[in-house]
């Protein structure tokens, strides 16, 4: 695997690639790597010759009072997973190669109407720094395909019409959440919990299999989602955001079949999010407008 943290190097690289008629996949990491980026990767070896993984903490989707200062940095330990998953190029650049006049002069990419409420409600900027940062990497990688974590549900989603509105040639592969055996899912935040915490994380996948039941079985839509709010709380998350949206993270219709559950909690210093798909039957019932 060669890591590459100057830019002039990495497109010369991936230019012999491409002469060679080989297909280019981008993996974007922030680092601190666990099994879910690793499923990224081996995904990623499916759908392409070369796989580039890059590995950046994005200052720019941090907010004020965020983890931007603690978040794990663990770049010796990340190097050998890559290799050993199969890695062809890994790109490391600083801050100042991708933003060079800082953040304050830097062009932003936004995203409308995707990358609004749920995550983006509570972190303000927040998407406008990962719209921003992954169109810097596609513009680099000029990548064939790239894979997305469907743990990160509003992002992935936000991607695919970033992509699509800019008419990029890339196919955006989203990658199944991967999980503890006790079903909390992989995430580099989990590092954050106390062993007693860590404890009671499970909690947030086990009341959303329970709500997506429910909805599955017909149950009116505001009332599960309050029941469910109940139950976070009592299990002593405090709430982000709980809510059910279309597969596109439009609001749930009548019409409906296929939505998707989103929850955001906080736990101790840890802010913990997950998905589940949510088959609607027939005359699914609202209950109060959402």
């Amino acid at each position: 695997m060669r890591t590459l943290r100057d830019i002039d190097q990495l497109r010369s690289t991936l230019r012999e690639h491409r002469q060679r008629g080989q297909r280019i996949v981008l993996v974007p990491t922030m680092g601190n790597l666990h099994e879910g980026h690793l499923a990224l990767v081996d995904s990623a070896r499916q759908h392409a010759d070369i796989v580039v993984a890059s590995l950046f903490v994005n200052p720019m989707q941090f907010g004020p009072g965020e983890d931007l200062d603690g978040y794990p940095r663990t770049f010796s330990a990340d190097q050998a997973q890559l290799v050993e998953a199969g890695c062809d190029v890994l790109f490391a650049p600083t801050v100042s190669t991708l933003y060079p006049s800082g953040l304050d002069a830097q062009t932003r990419v936004h995203v409308p109407v995707v990358g609004e409420g749920l995550c983006g409600g509570s972190r303000p900027g927040h998407f406008d720094g990962v719209s921003t940062v992954v169109s810097m990497l596609f513009n680099l990688v000029q990548p064939d395909t790239a894979c997305f974590g469907e743990k990160d549900y509003q992002q992935l989603a936000l991607i695919r019409k970033l992509v699509g509105d800019l008419h990029l040639p890339i196919e955006i592969i989203g990658v199944p959440i991967v999980r503890a055996e006790d079903g909390l899912a992989l995430s580099s935040r989990n590092g954050y919990l106390s062993r007693e915490e860590r404890a009671t994380a499970p909690a947030l996948y086990r009341t959303l299999c329970a709500l997506r039941d429910a909805l599955e079985r017909g149950e009116a839509i505001e009332k599960v989602l309050q029941q469910g709010k109940t139950a976070l709380y009592d299990a002593g998350f405090t709430l982000d955001y709980l809510e059910l949206r279309d597969a596109t993270l439009a609001s749930v219709t009548p019409e409906t079949r296929q939505a998707v559950l989103l929850a955001a909690v906080k736990l101790g210093p840890a802010r913990l999010i997950d998905n589940l798909s949510v088959q609607l039957p027939e005359g699914a019932s609202p209950g109060t407008p959402l």
